[in-house]
């Protein structure tokens, strides 16, 4: 098997011999160069297995390489190397084509774990696309844009109770993607040659429910010139996805839990009952626990419906997944509104990375389409973004706005902030600064140092 090829671009000789040393053992080859301009050239030229490549360089920036190697149809993944490195930082390397970044100094680990993550994303990406042609399906978990430990989480599970009939309660906040991952469960299932049908439970008027639900014999009410099939039975062989289940009336759990212990349906105005084999999907954005002590939701049907639990973290908890994100929708809405959007300036970014995402990734997403369609030039500004989200880069106002509860988060933040304030306002001077701050010397040393703030 021959080796993986690695190019290293950095100015600095002693980074390019320790990445070489480190790398050389760990059964890579190899290639260092010094400056922008001969990465580049090296990437046009020859072929990489990865690409590790500094922000600040000689001749061409990193952002420039990466822009320069996606503009040749260079496929190589590339991950960003600063010393300058967060957020909002890897949101506009990996808006302009980026695989990953990694923050220096760094250790020779951390740096072999990210090109281990990017060989096992390339034979993921392999397998879906080895999948989607044997099966023709959409096997690509349903279109959701995510690398973070949480969602990994879910996608493990996702993959582990695809194929059961198995009920599944999905939880989370609106705009955390439900449904879906409700798709997912069925395209990547047995089932998926059959009807995927979602219902919103709370958009029927109660009074149609029941029928839309289970369908109708001819006279069964009103207006019911015909016999009608119910969503069950459409769905049958297939997934029914209920969402909003904490919504439902009553009087309709009673008749969901016998569907889902018996595994047949009554239609309206019949007294004959028809066997079906649909898996049932819910999804709510309420605490089903509290609703069964308030007696609004039958404990019975929640025990049923609570089989496999699956719960959405808020896009909050996945702050690394909102660059990908990002680069997704910048893509979809230049295709769908013949845009030419090539990334996003550093202030975008920044007010992106920082603002909560109350709507979650629903908010994002109607957040980047309206600035592509406001945007003048090839990149977004922070001027693009709706007025709420430029307002997020002052951190205590956004931090203080949020449910964030913690006393320890909330004053790590403030006090951050309040240091970068005091040592903006002095031009660097510590000294003047720590005399704002009303702290001692020593202590706002420290805090710089546990804060890891850029002077």
């Amino acid at each position: 098997m021959s080796k993986r090829r690695v190019l290293v671009a950095d100015d600095e000789e002693s980074i390019r011999h320790m990445l070489g040393l480190h790398l050389g053992r760990a059964g890579f080859e190899v290639v260092p160069v010094a400056d922008g301009r001969q990465a580049l050239d090296a990437l046009t030229r020859d072929t990489f297995d990865f690409a590790l490549c500094d922000l600040v360089m000689p001749q061409l920036d990193g952002i420039e390489v990466i822009r320069g190697a996606k503009a040749k149809g260079v496929a190589t993944p590339i991950v960003l190397m600063s010393a300058h490195a967060d957020v909002a930082t890897a949101l506009q390397a990996v808006s302009e084509g980026a695989f990953d970044y990694i923050a220096k100094p760094f250790r020779a680990d951390e740096v072999l774990f990210r090109l281990e993550r990017a060989l096992e994303q390339q034979a993921l990406s392999a397998e879906v696309g080895r999948l989607k042609e044997v099966l023709g399906a959409e096997l690509d978990l349903g279109g959701i844009v995510a690398r973070s430990d949480p969602m990994q989480r879910v996608f493990r599970t996702l993959r582990k109770v695809a194929d059961y009939k198995t009920t599944v309660l999905l939880t989370g906040e609106s705009g955390t993607g439900k449904e879906l991952v409700a798709k997912a469960l069925h395209f990547n299932s047995v089932r998926r040659e059959r009807p995927f049908i979602p219902v919103n439970c709370g958009a029927i008027p109660e009074n149609l429910l029941e029928s839309e639900l289970f369908g109708h014999a001819r006279g069964a009410f009103t207006g019911a010139d015909r016999a009608r099939k119910g969503l069950f039975e459409e769905a049958d062989g297939g997934t029914l996805f209920l969402d909003e289940i904490g919504e439902l009336p009553l009087t309709l759990q009673v008749k969901l839990l016998r569907v889902l212990q018996e595994g047949e349906i009554r239609r309206v105005g019949e007294s004959q009952s028809t066997g079906i084999d649909v898996r049932v999907v819910a999804a709510t954005v309420r605490d089903l626990r509290a609703e069964v002590g308030a007696g609004r939701f039958r404990e019975d049907l929640f025990y049923r419906l609570n089989v496999l639990p699956i719960h959405l973290p808020p896009l909050r908890e996945r702050e690394g997944d909102v660059p990908l994100l990002v680069d997704h929708f910048v893509a979809r809405f230049n295709e769908r509104l013949g845009t030419q959007v090539q990334g996003l300036e550093a202030s975008a970014a920044k007010a992106l990375v920082q603002y909560p995402w109350p709507g979650n990734v629903r908010e994002l997403e109607n957040a980047i389409e309206r600035a592509m369609v406001l945007a003048d030039g090839d990149r977004l500004t922070a001027e693009d973004l709706p007025q709420r989200i430029r307002e997020s880069t002052d951190r205590i106002r956004t931090t203080l706005a949020s449910d964030e509860l913690s006393i320890k988060k909330t004053t790590r933040i403030v006090e951050e902030e309040l240091i970068r304030r005091a040592l903006t306002r002095t031009g660097g001077n510590r000294t003047r600064a720590a005399e704002l701050l009303e702290i001692s010397h020593r202590a706002l040393l420290y805090k710089i140092k546990e804060y890891a703030v850029d002077l």
